[in-house]
């Protein structure tokens, strides 16, 4: 299903690791922001990366791996990071923001990694493929907010 190496496979749960990471990050930058937009914003990206992550799943399963829906340490260390920043700065929702966008960087070069492989092929490559999407929408439209919160405080 994955082709013709384990390598796919291993790519396959690095992302869908990646993307537990996204879910959970999403979910407690909306818990540190006070502006009731953002909140609905990172509460409906994460149900939208949850999506993607249950069909990189389904593949697992597929294959006989077991996903890890904690995601990775990385992504543990990097929710810390918010919860303690958001403690010093007083819920500074420009801090979170900053915050959700630079993992929303590292997720989209993880994914643009992987898109590169030629041993991604078949229904992994259209999974992942599907779930970039979101990755990339994810990433646009909180880059855009970082942009604009810059831009109303320059003013």
């Amino acid at each position: 299903m994955f082709g013709s190496d384990n390598e796919s496979s291993a790519t396959l749960k690095t992302l869908a690791d990646t993307l537990a990471d996204s879910v959970n990050g999403y979910r407690d930058a909306a818990e540190h922001v006070d502006n009731s937009q953002y909140k609905e914003l990172f509460v409906s990206l994460a149900d939208q990366r949850d999506r993607a992550l249950r069909d990189l799943n389904k593949l697992l399963y597929a294959e006989g791996a077991d996903p890890d829906r904690d995601g990775t340490t990385l992504g543990h260390l990097h929710q810390r990071w918010l919860d303690f920043k958001a403690s010093i700065t007083g819920r500074d929702d420009k801090a979170v923001i900053n915050e959700v966008e630079r993992g929303e960087d590292y997720l989209k070069e993880k994914f643009e990694a992987a898109l590169k492989l030629d041993s991604l092929e078949g229904e992994a490559r259209f999974a992942i493929e599907n779930a970039y999407n979101s990755v990339r929408e994810g990433h646009d439209r909180v880059s855009a907010l970082k942009r604009s919160l810059e831009e109303r405080a320059s003013h």
